[in-house]
């Protein structure tokens, strides 16, 4: 009986460690598959200490002294912040061009810097005029903003993980001198779009449906091609429609933002940010693996050299820790004749445009002029 017992404590015992270990494995893969707002692997909280009508005064971290310009949001607020003027011991003060959203920054308040450098729509960010669209979806119905151009040439642009489609605004206005069409979707499990079955991300493996039907309503609305542009899992996502979706010879470039093309490394950075101990990573993984089906080289057989067939713009650099960029310089180095690299050190993961707007935007210029 003494043996029986013994067997049976241990047998539960043994279920009980178990089931904690799933537990522990899905919440720590929750970073990843269910980013929130703030972020796949968000920035450190500021204190304002002081702010006027031109400038601001944070908090002075490695973030907040970063050349650029970037987002500034907290509770019910959202502005641009640009140049470093000033810097003291324990605070930096840099330019605030607007409030994009929401009231004045008010001292004592919790603030954090973010790629997504304006709030609103196109029209309240940039000035530009744009039509609220909705895709047809394989889920239902996808928003989308279009905003209209001459050429036949249309640019899909795709937001990536823990962001909005406020992200790409980055970049409208110069995709808008180049008299582009562009069309920035949502996709499943955003904000107004259809939740996936699961209710969670997939890191681009199924989400890119919903770009191939944005593809789609591009070919039926007049686009002879399309450029590609996605940033993170939506560069991701990029990839895999280039590669799979049966309107890829319409696809004529592609531009890739911070590409995941490591999910398991990415799963892992984004687990470390919110804290994760580092026991629990790999549960983490296995935990991605059954929640969503990926395996080790999901993903990146789409990123396979041999599989490229268009132009293709690369902006990363090594200070990414989120997507590594080795794969980038790796897939740079092996296909010369359609790959260009731009790297951006110093840049964190998704702000390339951020760390240096101008040389970004010229490099963009230059890409895209003979495809158009």
């Amino acid at each position: 009986m003494r043996l029986r017992t013994a067997a049976a404590m241990a047998a539960t015992t043994a279920i009980g460690a178990g089931a904690a270990a799933v537990a522990a494995g899905r919440y720590a893969s929750d970073f990843a598959l269910k980013p929130s707002r703030n972020g796949a692997q968000p920035e450190p909280p500021l204190t304002v200490h002081s702010a006027g009508d031109t400038h601001v005064t944070l908090t002075r971290t490695l973030a907040s002294s970063r050349p650029g310009v970037y987002g500034l949001c907290g509770e019910g607020v959202h502005v641009t912040v640009a140049d470093v003027l000033a810097t003291a011991p324990d605070s930096v003060t840099r330019s605030l061009r607007s409030a994009s959203r929401g009231g004045p920054l008010t001292p004592g308040a919790a603030v954090r810097l973010t790629p997504q450098a304006y709030a609103g729509d196109p029209r309240e960010a940039l000035g530009l005029d744009f039509d609220e669209v909705r895709i047809p979806g394989e889920l239902g119905p996808l928003p989308a903003w279009f905003l209209p151009g001459a050429r036949d040439v249309w640019a899909i642009t795709v937001h990536g993980l823990g962001t909005t489609r406020e992200h790409p605004l980055v970049v409208m206005a110069a995709l808008h001198r180049r008299r582009l069409p562009v069309l920035n979707i949502t996709y499943r499990n955003d904000a107004g779009a259809p939740r996936s079955p699961d209710g969670i991300g997939h890191l681009g493996d199924s989400e890119w449906r919903d770009l191939d039907a944005a593809m789609r309503y591009a070919v039926r609305n007049g686009a002879s091609r399309i450029l590609l542009y996605g940033w993170s899992t939506g560069a991701t996502m990029a990839l895999r429609a280039a590669d799979h979706s049966p309107l890829s010879d319409r696809v004529n470039g592609l531009i890739l933002d911070s590409p995941v093309l490591d999910w398991q490394t990415t799963l892992r950075a984004s687990a470390t940010g919110h804290g994760v101990p580092g026991a629990l990573l790999p549960l983490a993984v296995r935990a991605a693996e059954g929640r969503t089906g990926l395996h080790a080289a999901r993903l990146a057989d789409s990123a396979e050299p041999a599989r490229l067939r268009v132009p293709t713009l690369i902006f990363h650099g090594p200070d990414d820790t989120l997507a590594p960029w080795a794969p980038s310089r790796r897939l740079a180095a092996a296909r010369p004749d359609l790959v260009s690299l731009h790297s951006f050190p110093g840049a964190p993961h998704a702000a390339m445009w951020n760390r240096d707007p101008r040389r970004y935007e010229e490099a963009l210029r230059r890409f895209v002029i003979p495809l158009v």
